[in-house]
């Protein structure tokens, strides 16, 4: 049993896009992976991916050989297997993927032109929302709709 105790919800939020491959893999693939591992199943998980997702190439070799080439896209895309995994091997729990949207962050930066407010609003109603659009497992959401990965 964790001594930490079992969490209602957990964002997987964690995220690092200029940085090396090295880094990019350990924080925004690994990390989500690691933690989802060694808590109790919560009611609710919300992995963040991204757009960029698109562009990613899931290159599980390269995981074992040279984790190197690994890219940002590549690492959403890996937290985006790593939700639909989780959705089917915890069929109890509501594991969803969110697509925050390019918003003003320290990451994004103060020229991103999409709306902050409606980047977290999503997470948070897939966290606590009773609505039956939310109460949803192995889905992607941008702007609290559905959308296809």
């Amino acid at each position: 049993m964790n001594a930490l105790g079992k969490f209602d919800a957990v964002i997987h939020n964690a995220g690092l896009y200029q940085a090396s491959a090295e880094e990019i893999f350990a924080v925004n693939t690994l990390a989500p992976y690691i933690l989802t591992c060694l808590i109790q199943r919560p009611e609710r998980l919300v992995y963040l991916s991204s757009g960029m997702h698109l562009q990613g190439r899931a290159k599980l070799e390269s995981i074992k050989t040279n984790i190197s080439r690994i890219t940002y896209s590549d690492s959403k895309l890996h937290v985006l297997m790593l939700c639909m995994a989780v959705a089917r091997k915890w069929p109890e729990v509501y594991a969803n993927a969110v697509d925050p949207g390019w918003v003003p962050t320290k990451m994004g930066g103060q020229g991103a032109p999409d709306d902050l407010q409606k980047g977290y609003e999503t997470q948070v109603w897939l966290a606590v929302s009773d609505d039956e659009k939310a109460s949803v497992s192995a889905r992607y959401f941008s702007s609290s709709r559905r959308k296809p990965p």
